[in-house]
């Protein structure tokens, strides 16, 4: 089985999901967020502030630097892996770029709008970056969400609708469309 790589909004499921599909086939998560606060001591967050730019070379830099660690470990008998991608990966073109050359199938978990704005309204950091939509942040995140769902979607192998299932039950979808 080859890696594949969870995709979608923020809050769409990705890290949960992911770490549900990995325990039920026994293989290696891999959380982008987490190997951008690995390689540069800050949270994406963090580095969102510092700007956009700073972000998205962190996050280039560190899916770069994994990649270049799979092909060294390519000879050794390595399991295949799920990783989680940001969720604004797809305004970021070079990121974009090494993920599509992954030997790796891109799952783009597609949660609602109403659905992911009200995750980011519960979670517990809440975070909406610098200058989203001051006066209307929720119309500012439907528009992002919408923009970006359909280019999810072109690069997605395969679109999974997250909305009212629980990670495992994702997971095990996931499975069944793979086999």
């Amino acid at each position: 089985m080859k890696d594949i790589i969870l995709t979608g909004p923020k809050h769409s499921g990705k890290t949960s999901t992911g770490k549900a599909l990995a325990l039920l086939c026994d293989c290696q998560f891999i959380d982008l967020d987490e190997l951008v606060l690995q390689r540069t001591g800050k949270t994406p967050r963090q580095l969102y502030i510092e700007s956009p730019a700073v972000f998205q070379k962190a996050e280039a830099d560190a899916i770069t630097a994994f990649a270049q660690e799979l092909c060294s470990a390519s000879g050794e008998n390595v399991q295949w892996r799920v990783i989680a991608a940001g969720g604004g990966i797809i305004d970021n073109p070079e990121a974009i770029a090494v993920l599509k050359n992954f030997n790796a199938t891109i799952v783009f978990l597609n949660a609602f709008v109403d659905t992911a704005w009200k995750r980011i309204n519960n979670s517990a950091d809440g975070f909406l970056p610098p200058g989203f939509g001051i006066n209307n942040p929720q119309e500012t995140h439907r528009e992002l969400h919408e923009k970006r769902s359909d280019a999810y979607q072109q690069l997605a192998d395969i679109v999974i609708y997250a909305d009212g299932k629980t990670p495992e039950e994702i997971a095990r979808e996931i499975l069944e469309l793979l086999e």
